[in-house]
């Protein structure tokens, strides 16, 4: 799938841009600031943008999907760009919810443990043979 972000320098959004490239998808993305950490994140991936800014010509028909971030708003060049061209437009959660609506999800928060409490339940699933990918917004 090609995938573009609006606003992919947000501590969410960067990750999941990382997260569904690792994956094997197309992603691009544009930004008008990015600071650290999620500069030097996109960078390592691969995924920094070139310039920062609001390019429309960077929104192309064959684009799958765009994953709108916060503090774009509604007068955002590419995202007017992506509705002219009838592109299927996400929020950070609509997309997450569509990616993951037919599969079980299991969500660990808090302010200690997370890893722990990771790692047991990774342990359990590969020990009966269940398949599972992880997905880490890597927030802390």
């Amino acid at each position: 799938m090609r995938i573009h972000f609006i606003a992919i320098g947000g501590s969410i959004m960067h990750n999941l841009a990382i997260n569904l490239a690792e994956q094997g998808h197309q992603v691009s993305g544009s930004d008008d600031q990015i600071v650290e950490p999620s500069k030097s994140h996109l960078q390592d991936a691969g995924l920094m943008p070139k310039e920062l800014g609001w390019f429309p010509e960077k929104i192309t028909d064959d684009i799958d999907v765009v994953i709108l971030g916060m503090h774009a708003d509604e007068h955002n060049p590419e995202l007017q760009k992506a509705k002219e061209l009838g592109i299927k437009i996400y929020s950070f959660p609509e997309f997450v919810y569509e990616q993951s609506a037919e599969k079980t999800r299991v969500v660990i928060a808090g302010t200690y443990g997370k890893t722990t409490i990771t790692s047991m339940i990774m342990h359990v699933l590969k020990k009966i043979g269940t398949k599972f990918r992880l997905f880490s917004m890597g927030l802390n």
